[in-house]
């Protein structure tokens, strides 16, 4: 049974045949075949559109001027994790390997799923535990707790020079001894946090975004890994990152030593919501609404915002051109806000509701991640 909510850009790829280019409010979304298919996870970019289901098969909605040709099938089987970029899309196995596409995966071939996992020269390494999408490029967290990056490194965004290594068809060696990979499916700039809690970040900072702080502000390309200082006291959950901005998800205990989840974020957060400029370090984000609620997933697109607490439900901030915040209008939002959403099938369990930003689009969908 699937619970899929739907707001946003409704082209690139078109969803919703009979319905405007932008859809303001969540409407549903439904398969053809809707009692086969139990959802696991969804993921969007900006071309692309993977809907991932239980039994470990997945089919993708493309950018195509003839939408008669979505879906389409995705020739993998036992499949455990999807993630779409700008120009990718990559696939983990419950073997653990990954198979990729795009313009920036192969030249040759950039419409074909090709298994980059196997290209890794060392071959201890080729058991993949994660793999997420940026924009033009892949991430791959091994078994070993290694990463690799694959595709694009204009800005940095592999931890190298970008004069001397522009772009690589083949996984390089990032890090050793991480545990946790956070880029965005827009973003030019990507976070690795290492078994000590210690983060780490390269790519795009032209904005700010990677948070190193103000003396190094000029610095619009990190290409190395960079220790990020000052970061917020407490055990980091999460990292989003957008095109210029990016949001963090830290627990603590409060005074009555119950665990508490404080948002931060850093970047040029004017026209992504805050209502400032840039934001040099990680600064928490106040609000409200989350003063006497529990976060429990946040999510971000191109220049907008999603989480999805436990009482409020969902709030949002930042650009909402395309209404891809679910407010009913195209008004940006430069505070957090509540959004009000139809009633939902199983609300009396939010736990299991998830949520997946592409660039101007957004899903709310329900999956049981314990049940079979």
């Amino acid at each position: 049974m699937n619970e899929i909510l739907f707001f946003g850009q409704n082209e690139k790829p078109i969803l919703f045949k009979n319905e405007p280019n932008e859809i303001t409010k969540p409407i549903q979304f439904k398969f053809e075949n809707e009692n086969e298919k139990q959802i696991k996870q969804i993921s969007t970019g900006y071309f692309g559109i993977i809907f991932l289901f239980k039994n470990g098969k997945a089919i993708e909605y493309l950018y195509d001027e003839d939408s008669n040709q979505n879906p389409q099938k995705i020739q993998i089987e036992n499949i455990q994790k999807v993630t779409v970029g700008y120009l990718n899309e990559a696939i983990l196995t419950k073997e653990g390997n990954v198979f990729a596409k795009g313009d920036d995966i192969s030249s040759k071939n950039p419409n074909e799923f090709i298994n980059i996992s196997s290209l890794i020269e060392d071959t201890n390494d080729r058991i993949i535990e994660d793999v997420i999408s940026g924009a033009y490029s892949v991430y791959l967290l091994t078994s070993n707790h290694n990463v690799y990056g694959i595709g694009s490194n204009l800005c940095g965004q592999l931890g190298f020079d970008s004069e001397i290594l522009k772009e690589t068809e083949k996984p390089i060696l990032m890090m050793k001894n991480v545990s946790k990979i956070f880029p965005g499916n827009s973003s030019y700039h990507v976070f690795l946090l290492n078994s000590n809690q210690e983060l780490f970040g390269c790519g795009a900072n032209r904005f700010t975004q990677v948070g190193l702080g103000e003396s190094i502000k000029e610095d619009w390309k990190i290409q190395k890994l960079t220790k990020i200082q000052n970061i917020p006291k407490g055990k980091i959950i999460d990292i989003k990152c957008g095109f210029y901005h990016s949001i963090m998800l830290i627990e603590n205990e409060d005074e009555n030593q119950n665990p508490k989840r404080k948002l931060y974020s850093c970047g040029y957060n004017k026209d992504n919501g805050l209502g400032k400029d840039d934001t040099y370090e990680f600064t928490e984000i106040k609000s409200s609404l989350f003063e006497n609620d529990d976060i429990l997933e946040i999510f971000v697109g191109q220049e907008h915002t999603l989480i999805l607490t436990s009482k409020s439900k969902l709030i949002g901030f930042g650009d909402n051109d395309y209404g891809q915040l679910g407010t009913g209008d195209t008004e940006r939002q430069l505070i957090p806000i509540q959004i009000e959403l139809p009633k939902l099938r199983f609300n009396e369990d939010i736990s299991n509701y998830h949520v997946s930003c592409g660039f101007n689009k957004s899903f709310l969908y329900y999956s049981n991640q314990n049940q079979n």
